[in-house]
């Protein structure tokens, strides 16, 4: 037997060992720095990283302690080229100075069969070519929120996940971290503490209008057309800082989430990670709606059988409210207005959670009645919750799905894609969580996938 799986099988035993004798407390955390070392110094897997942008700045170096990263693309040489930088200075102070190319194909990447692992950063609509491609050239993947710009999309990277074996986490990093306040919650709700769960409210936030963005010039360090990929060819278009947070308001860089072309705008934003926990929390984490009914809805733009009727604004939803039904009863309300978090109500009380707090009259018994030992390691599938990259990379050695897998990631943000098109059609959806399929409106079925431009095609 290998001494380093030995190795690592004696530290579970260890590790099971000491917490189901301990007393742990409601805050069931476990210090990253008394992690299992995934692989010694000289035997790291490799990494390429696809897509570098404002979020793999997180992503990158998180995928850095882990394995060694020796190649980096973007469409954005300019990205790249700081990325080049951030790896050789990262790497670097570890005395790994190993060279880092750069390409603008991601294929290059999944061409070289010395990479093992690759990260995915890219715009939304790009995830699911990628994942795919990779998996079948071998590679296991890490991939960031959502997965999919479509509902068909979820179901290609299904297809391929079997075909392949490889391994796929999901970038949905509230399942192992953010204080581990969304495993706690999770972990009252196991131990019937609420009670029956009756309703669950999913606040996401919205959208601000753009107004009327002017076409620019691209930036000379920006392939527009490879960008772009599957979506239609457009103008380029872009404000100088005034969107969120002081950014350009733009079609491209991080405002491509305020376009249909390319997101699903904060339903599938924040929808990944809210409603993720919820489906995760009734039950339904590998099932789903049986009604989508839109309360309301506000679009900055006019919308035509859906279809937006101008090319110069953002155009999903700003304003929201969906109503989903559950096959056990339950009923889910997203919605962009109020305080952004999770509200479970139950027969017994009523909890709420988010990134920064853990409320509600079960939560204050738990600090006389401490969560069992055993409660959270159960949810997070036998290994330690509190850095999500780790979780991946321990999967990677064990060949077993990390905690935020596809499958049920897929159903997730299948709910999402539900209440956009239910939304966009503005009218009432049925759906049959067992066939995935629409039932009765053939038309709203249609929306399940979308038209792919010639030449960026995914091919399942």
């Amino acid at each position: 037997m290998n001494n380093q799986n030995q190795n690592r099988r004696d530290f579970l035993k260890t590790s099971a060992a000491a917490v189901a004798g301990s007393s742990v407390p409601f805050w069931f955390h476990i210090d990253p720095a008394s992690a299992y070392k995934f692989k010694a110094s000289n035997d790291r897997p490799v990494v390429g990283c696809i897509g570098t942008g404002s979020r793999w700045n997180a992503v990158g170096p998180n995928a850095m302690k882990y394995g060694d990263v020796i190649a980096v693309c973007d469409v954005d040489a300019a990205h790249a080229n700081k990325a080049h930088d951030k790896v050789k200075d990262i790497q670097g102070k570890k005395g790994n100075n190993k060279e880092v190319a750069v390409f603008e194909d991601y294929r290059k990447i999944l061409d070289n069969p010395d990479i093992d692992i690759v990260t995915i950063v890219t715009t939304d609509h790009w995830h699911t070519k990628i994942a795919i491609e990779a998996m079948k050239a071998g590679k296991d993947v890490y991939c960031e929120k959502p997965l999919t710009l479509t509902i068909d999309e979820g179901k290609q990277i299904i297809k391929a996940l079997k075909e392949t074996g490889r391994v796929f986490q999901v970038g949905t990093q509230q399942r192992s971290e953010m204080g581990q306040r969304f495993l706690n919650a999770l972990g009252v709700i196991k131990e019937g503490r609420l009670g029956d769960i009756t309703e669950v409210e999913c606040v996401i936030g919205g959208v601000g209008p753009s107004g009327s963005i002017p076409v620019a010039d691209v930036p000379k360090t920006l392939n527009w057309e490879k960008w772009l990929g599957q979506a239609p060819l457009t103008d380029y278009r872009w404000k100088a800082g005034e969107g969120e947070k002081g950014r350009p308001k733009t079609r491209g860089h991080y405002e491509f989430r305020w376009w249909y072309e390319y997101s699903g705008g904060k339903m599938t934003d924040w929808g990944a990670h809210h409603v993720d926990i919820a489906q995760w929390g009734i039950g339904m984490d590998h099932s789903g709606p049986t009604q989508v009914i839109p309360i309301s809805a506000e679009h900055p733009i006019p919308l035509k059988n859906g279809m937006p009727t101008k090319d110069d604004a953002y155009n999903v939803a700003s304003k929201f409210e969906v109503q989903c039904n559950f096959p056990n009863d339950v009923k889910m309300t997203i919605k962009s207005e109020g305080r952004n978090g999770i509200l479970f109500t139950g027969t017994k009380g009523r909890m709420f959670v988010s990134r920064g707090d853990l409320t509600g009259k079960p939560v204050e018994d738990l600090k006389d009645n401490p969560l069992s030992s055993d409660t959270i390691k159960k949810l997070y599938k036998g290994r330690q919750p509190g850095d999500h990259m780790r979780n991946f990379f321990e999967c990677v050695e064990a060949r077993e799905q990390p905690i935020s897998d596809v499958m049920t990631h897929h159903r997730a943000i299948t709910t999402c894609h539900l209440a956009n098109i239910a939304i966009r059609l503005n009218r009432s959806l049925e759906w049959d969580p067992k066939t995935e399929q629409i039932i009765g409106d053939d038309e709203a079925n249609q929306w399940q996938s979308r038209e792919q431009r010639k030449g960026y095609e995914t091919n399942a």
